[in-house]
């Protein structure tokens, strides 16, 4: 539900407009080195700030409020929460007759009978993939020396990611993108051949992050139109490393040493400045809506480090399940 892994399991709560949001990690491992100050970078790469992104600005300082003495990880659940203190809940007042076209309002309201929390899409949120980021640096800590990297290559269908983004601000819409993610230095053997390959774990994680659509790893549907003797990476030594890598670094669920590597879809941020048709259940009929709030004009902006958060806690989970 609101939970994943096995071993390194983290479970996220809160909702955009509450008090606030959070995480708890359990099983990571004792004796790992974690103030407040490793948080910096990542967080600070998730904020809202740049040309296409939210005027909604949170502070997010974490609070660790267990899991951590003396600068160390003690291995005890860690649990880590994120105050909001920059909400306009009456932006959405407007949800309660109108769900916003591409969003979960709709599903939210009948799957929880009319009790869920709708302001900025309460625990839907992108809001909440604050606490994936933090979870991220615990789980990067944990799988060093690996490193995972991740990219914006393409926004709105241009890799110019510059142009894309000022002419989405021109025209007031918004657009979506490509992300890159690679992980390099990562062992042989993680995965397993069926239900928990290294290719679904991974796809769990990166799906739980709002707005993401598609993903393809190495070669991806580009292979679809290569033959088997070009899709094949030959081996080239003992080690196991590969002339080519269209397997993105997987091999029958497992990861066989050479460079992990997948790209991910982002959706068009659902929230348009754009007016737009939507059902309102109290007049019955379909009216002309325009969405209030403050919303990003591309999110894809924002989601390379929480892919890479993602990413690193699905190899996590499956480094301490070798181990």
């Amino acid at each position: 539900m609101n939970s994943f892994g096995r071993i390194f399991r983290v479970s996220i709560f809160g909702e955009s407009h509450g008090p606030a949001v959070g995480i708890t990690i359990d099983g990571c491992p004792a004796g790992i080195a974690l103030t407040i100050d490793d948080f910096t970078a990542d967080l600070e790469r998730r904020k809202a700030g740049a040309a296409g992104t939210t005027p909604r600005k949170e502070d997010d300082i974490p609070e660790i409020l267990s899991g951590v003495f003396n600068g160390y990880t003690t291995g005890a659940p860690i649990t880590i929460i994120f105050r909001n203190n920059n909400t306009r809940s009456a932006d959405y007042d407007a949800l309660k007759a109108t769900p916003r076209p591409g969003h979960a309002d709709f599903v939210l309201h009948e799957k929880f009978k009319g009790y869920n929390d709708y302001r900025g899409g309460g625990h839907s949120s992108g809001r909440l993939t604050v606490c994936l980021v933090a979870a991220g640096v615990v789980a990067k800590k944990v799988i060093a020396p690996s490193i995972v990297n991740a990219k914006l290559v393409e926004a709105g269908g241009n890799t110019d990611i510059e142009a894309a983004i000022q002419k989405a601000v021109d025209e007031q819409d918004s657009i979506g993108g490509i992300v890159s993610v690679s992980a390099t230095g990562l062992p042989l053997g993680l995965g397993e051949p069926f239900f928990d390959s290294a290719e679904s774990l991974i796809s769990h994680m990166i799906f739980a992050v709002p707005a993401i659509k598609g993903i393809e790893f190495g070669a991806g549907f580009a292979g679809t139109k290569m033959k088997g003797s070009e899709h094949n990476d030959a081996f080239i030594d003992k080690n196991g490393t590969t002339r080519t890598n269209h397997a993105g670094g997987i091999n029958g669920g497992i990861t066989n040493g050479n460079e992990l590597h997948f790209r991910i879809a982002v959706k068009p941020t659902s929230s348009t400045p754009k007016e737009q048709q939507t059902w309102n259940k109290e007049t019955q009929s379909v009216e002309t809506f325009t969405v209030k709030g403050r919303h990003d004009l591309c999110i894809a902006l924002r989601v390379p480090v929480v892919a890479e958060a993602a990413t690193a806690i699905a190899l996590a989970d499956m480094l301490l399940l070798k181990a």
